[in-house]
């Protein structure tokens, strides 16, 4: 799973915004390395597992030839308290890491297969995501 290597602070803010208020994405929009990509429509937060979970279906189903860009990298901490402990005492342990996604924002490329099967390995990776997501082309 991927995670970062060091950070600078353990903890973050739990940064809770109104989804209504949070605009598209204005950078990572555009497919730049494949030739197809896994756009996300819907702003969300995508954890490691949900990512690596999305990348095996996507590999599985491209087979040898196709090659993968993940282009989304959790480096957002989240935490989690114990169950069945009261209320209280301090934040909770840092269950894992997740990244930030906006609406528009390309998450994952795929290359060097043809197209329907392209579209297809793609289609089986968002089915993984929380995240509304469609299949774009490279223009």
């Amino acid at each position: 799973m991927l995670f970062p290597k060091k950070v600078k602070y353990r903890k973050w803010h739990t940064m809770r915004e109104n989804p209504k208020k949070v605009g598209p994405a204005t950078r990572g929009i555009k497919v730049s390395f494949g030739s197809h990509g896994l756009k996300a429509i819907t702003p969300g937060r995508i954890n490691s597992r949900q990512i690596e979970s999305a990348r095996k279906a996507i590999t599985r189903n491209l087979g040898k030839t196709g090659r993968v860009w993940i282009r989304i990298f959790p480096d957002m901490p989240y935490t989690k308290k114990p169950a069945e402990v009261k209320m209280g005492k301090g934040k909770g342990d840092i269950e894992g890491y997740c990244a930030r996604v906006l609406a528009g924002q390309v998450m994952f490329e795929v290359d060097g297969a043809l197209a329907p099967v392209a579209i297809e390995s793609l289609r089986k990776g968002g089915t993984k995501m929380p995240v509304k997501t469609k299949i774009v082309a490279r223009i």
